[in-house]
């Protein structure tokens, strides 16, 4: 006869005890480790395998062990739980602990029906974190059964680590490289990609084509994640490729049963139909908003947060760490006599091809843009420019002036309307010759040979870059210099590893190597133990995460445009940057008009008002027209100075007031959309059950120092921790211990935290590593070697003044939550310290302040052991019910504590998801799995009077 086992019940399989998960059949056991997480779910054929119906052993008065046991036993249980049974399902199983302010998104989106929510967080304060908690969450609930990302390809993998290791969701990579491999593991022909697989990382770029996204939008799962969504917004002026995402997006959205998270820290590009488009994708009837108006703003609220570093970084009294500030100045060098002579030349014969309108307006704009990139790359590298003097214009084969004016914009001044991110860095074309313009084209290619003739000694620019990372390197400072051309970054990388040879590690990326190969070398930098410099192109500047090797950025090209500037700063100035000072060091020609023009009207006035509101602010819509037209107008005007360029229609005078005016909005509604409506008080509340089911950063912290000292360790103080030497611990503890650990191995209670060093919180490894030892040991006798607790022990404290006994418990729940399939059954567990004073048959039960005091109570005075072991003996022994003679006694009131238990967490559970819309709540309900589970029993006996 088959025995039927319901979900929550304890049973014996494979030599270890598992818990019944919901899914289960008659035949068929879907069980986890008791005790261990969702990854280690298995499956157990109840015809094939033995499986018995299991008890959890009581203590043994043979094991008792000392004074501390039950607080490290109690910690390192809390520490191994990987299924909790408070509001968030997800967080006992994360290797990441949230910031407060990071559950301030998550308790957003759980009071909403379907999730659409805008994270639109300043840079560096943590998007990612915050979308995938969210994902992680809707996942462990049941309320989605699958996650797409979508992103572009350099941050496809970045994203894939990210969840695999912090959240535990293990996510395909969707990439052109991948889909052919992706396709092989696929039975069934009609089956796609995004049926067959769970969760995905795609390159948005990839999914868009037409040809792709029909079957992507028809299989997509029913949860996605859109990083940097404002590159997938129209706007009006938005090339193919933009609207194409943007079609893409809005396809996805219009499934109202679709979660939706748009992450960026750029909401607002400066252009309101853009913006009013984004907060469509979330709600249709949020771009006719009003958003001037309170009840307008209101709305918005409750699909958009936005807080800058500020609001955030002493929430509910916990700094988190940035860095103090960021240290800007500018580095000026002036063109040698050769160099300035060329860039003469090179605009003369630009100033008359641009009036040549002889083939018509379509070739006029064209050679236009042309020139402007040759002006462009001239200014920036004499490689840069020697390649791009050699190269056909981009706008060749564009069949109106229009279509060429939107390429030569993307492509000369970096706008976000680009076609293709990955290609920021390539060389765009000077011209394109007819073949049979023999004398016009010896005239660009001795412009050529003149520009190959300045690399080197001749180039001031590149002297004064090895300068600045000189002093940089020398004052700590690990910088990453910035270029805009793949030949100027390989150009500068060549230069500074001569200069540095033997000083500092050099290396380059560009858009030339894949995203995978990127990584990888910059890992190999973030190895090097001496000074380090890396040289890139724009192809880092979004999204990809510098901070723990790098302190400094320096511009050698600057930026047409001030959004990226604060981009590529952002991959050091970010949370997780240890240094307390950051630096940013532009580069600047000094007589070079074009850097002059960018410089005084887009670079600096962004840093004033950066400075001034504490966040960027994105340029206004009209700041494009207005470069382009004092770039036209340098063009066509024989005038040496910027200044003196006869506009009419455009002025920075204008433009700076109308950025300022856009900054005083962007102030104005981040007060708004700060917090979103979610009151501190609510997360504080909501974190403290959180930390009271998974242990505190105190109680984590003095288990870590009780348990190592206890195992052999010695503790050498810090500032922020301390210090523990490795060498003498238990070998299955250093060999459970991360590999490339730092030895000894520091323990720091701030973040961040230097590679190979730890961090004393639950989702460390190496803590983690020492909890399960600890908890393992104790649970097994037979573990050889130091075992520092136990399961049950007798002392005299003064503590007490009555006899008084611990109880270390565990509860098992089943929990029903509303998906968007129906319910969901789920089972969780929790640990509880429970005490009472007196007798077993007639407890007088403690408040919890005074269970909390009796884990920190020292001994006071010895016990014989024949006495202690007597005393154990009486309360552990077998009862006729087979259950120890403590539990039978108590177990009316455990049940009765199981079941208030239950109800807490039911409340719990309701409150986290209380809104005006919200529907469900009704169905979410929590039972009490009996009999508890009991771990550790502890007999704390009054200091004997002398």
């Amino acid at each position: 006869m088959t025995t039927v086992f319901s979900p929550g019940t304890l049973v014996s399989a494979r030599n270890r005890d598992w818990v019944v998960l919901p899914g289960s059949s008659d035949t068929f056991l879907v069980v986890r480790p008791l005790g261990g997480g969702d990854d280690e779910v298995a499956g157990i054929l109840t015809q094939v395998e033995e499986v018995a119906q299991a008890t959890f052993p009581p203590p043994s008065a043979d094991d008792a062990g000392n004074a501390v046991s039950a607080g490290l036993l109690r910690t390192a249980l809390q520490i191994g739980f990987r299924a909790t049974a408070g509001p968030f399902r997800s967080i006992a199983g994360l290797a990441v602990e949230p910031r407060p302010y990071q559950l301030v998104p998550l308790l957003m989106a759980l009071r909403q029906e379907t999730v659409r929510l805008l994270i639109a967080d300043d840079v560096g304060i943590g998007k990612t974190i915050e979308a995938s908690l969210i994902a992680a969450e809707l996942l462990a609930q049941g309320s989605a059964t699958g996650l797409t990302v979508l992103c572009s390809p350099a941050l496809a993998e970045q994203w894939q680590e990210e969840l695999a290791t912090k959240f535990r969701i293990d996510a395909e990579l969707v990439l052109p490289s991948t889909v052919k491999r992706l396709q092989r593991n696929i039975v069934d022909d009609d089956q796609s990609i995004f049926d067959f697989y769970k969760h995905t990382v795609v390159s948005t770029d990839f999914i868009k084509s037409p040809t792709r996204m029909k079957e992507f939008v028809t299989s997509c799962r029913d949860l996605v994640i859109v990083d940097e969504a404002h590159t997938c917004v129209a706007d009006g002026t938005s090339t193919g490729g933009r609207t194409r995402r943007y079609n893409l997006i809005r396809e996805l959205a219009d499934d109202r049963d679709r979660h939706l998270i748009l992450v960026t820290a750029t909401p607002h590009s400066g252009k309101d139909e853009g913006f009013r488009n984004l907060i469509g994708l979330l709600d249709p009837e949020l771009p006719a908003l009003n958003l001037d108006d309170a009840k307008g703003r209101e709305r918005l609220a409750r699909h958009m947060v936005q807080r800058r570093r500020g609001d955030i970084k002493d929430y509910l009294n916990e700094d988190t760490k940035f860095p103090q500030r960021r240290e800007t100045r500018e580095e000026r060098y002036y063109l040698t006599d050769d160099y300035r002579k060329l860039l003469r030349q090179v605009l003369a014969y630009a100033r008359e091809t641009v009036r040549d309108a002889s083939r018509g307006q379509l070739r006029q704009r064209v050679r236009y843009w042309s020139v402007l990139a040759l002006m462009r790359a001239l200014a920036s590298s004499p490689n840069a420019a020697a390649a791009t003097l050699r190269t056909r214009a981009e706008g060749a084969g564009k069949e109106t002036p229009e279509e060429a004016d939107r390429i030569g914009r993307s492509t000369v001044l970096d706008t976000d309307d680009d076609e293709a991110a990955e290609s920021v860095d390539v060389i765009p074309g000077a011209d394109d010759l007819d073949e049979d313009d023999q004398s016009e084209r010896a005239r660009l290619l001795r412009f050529a040979k003149a520009a190959d003739a300045l690399a080197g000694r001749q180039d001031a620019k590149l002297a004064k870059v090895g300068d600045v990372v000189e002093a940089l390197l020398a004052d700590g400072f690990d910088p990453i210099v910035f270029c805009r051309f793949i030949d100027t970054a390989e150009y500068v990388a060549a230069h500074l590893r001569e200069r540095l040879s033997g000083a500092a590690e050099v290396a380059c990326v560009t858009g030339t190597l894949p995203p995978s190969e990127r990584e990888a070398r910059i890992d190999e930098l973030r190895a090097v133990e001496r000074r380090h410099v890396l040289v890139a192109t724009d192809c880092l500047s979004e999204g990809v995460n510098l901070q723990d090797a790098f302190q400094a950025v320096v511009h050698y090209d600057l930026a047409w445009n001030p959004t990226r500037h604060e981009q590529r700063e952002g991959r050091v100035d970010r949370f997780g940057q240890a240094a307390e000072i950051v630096r940013a060091v532009t580069i600047l020609g000094a007589d070079n008009l074009i850097d002059e023009i960018v410089m005084r009207v887009l670079i600096r006035k962004h840093e004033e008002i950066r400075k001034s509101l504490g966040v960027s602010v994105p340029v206004p819509n009209f700041s494009n027209q207005l470069v382009e037209a004092l770039m036209e107008e340098l063009l066509t005007s024989n005038t040496d100075s910027w200044e003196q360029l006869p506009l009419e229609g455009f002025s920075a005078t204008n433009l700076h007031t109308e950025w300022e005016n856009s900054a005083e909005r962007e102030r104005r509604s981040r007060t708004k959309f700060a917090q979103a409506g979610i009151k501190p008080d609510e997360v504080a509340r909501e974190l403290a059950e959180v930390r009271a089911s998974l242990g505190s950063p105190a109680e984590i912290d003095g288990f870590v120092r009780e348990a190592l000292d206890a195992l052999g360790s010695s503790l050498v103080e810090a500032a922020d921790g301390f210090t523990a030497v490795t060498a003498t611990l238990p070998l299955g503890l250093r060999d459970a211990l991360p590999p490339g650990q730092a030895q000894p191995l520091p323990f720091h209670r701030d973040l961040p935290v230097p590679r190979r060093h730890a961090h004393l919180d639950r989702t460390d490894a190496s803590v983690g590593a020492i909890a399960r030892y600890v908890l393992d040991s104790a649970l097994d006798a037979k573990t050889p070697g130091p075992r520092p607790a136990r399961r049950c022990g007798v002392m005299r404290t003064s503590a007490v003044q009555r006899r008084t006994t611990l109880l270390l418990t565990r509860f098992r729940m089943h929990l029903t939550l509303p998906g968007h399939d129906g319910a969901r059954p789920l089972v969780a567990e929790e640990a509880r310290v429970l005490a009472f004073r007196g007798r077993p048959d007639n407890p007088e039960w403690l408040p919890a302040e005074e269970v909390d005091t009796l884990l920190k109570a020292t001994p006071g005075g010895n016990i014989a052991p024949d006495l202690a072991r007597d005393d154990l003996d009486r309360l552990l022994a077998p009862g006729d019910d087979g259950l120890p003679k403590l539990l039978s006694q108590l177990r009316p009131a455990l049940d009765a504590e199981a079941d208030a238990m239950a109800e807490r967490l039911r409340d719990s559970h309701r409150r986290v998801r209380e809104a005006s819309r919200q529907s469900g709540l009704s169905k979410i309900q929590v039972a009490a799995n009996k009999p508890v589970d009991l771990l550790g029993v502890y007999v704390y006996l009054p200091v004997v009077s002398r």
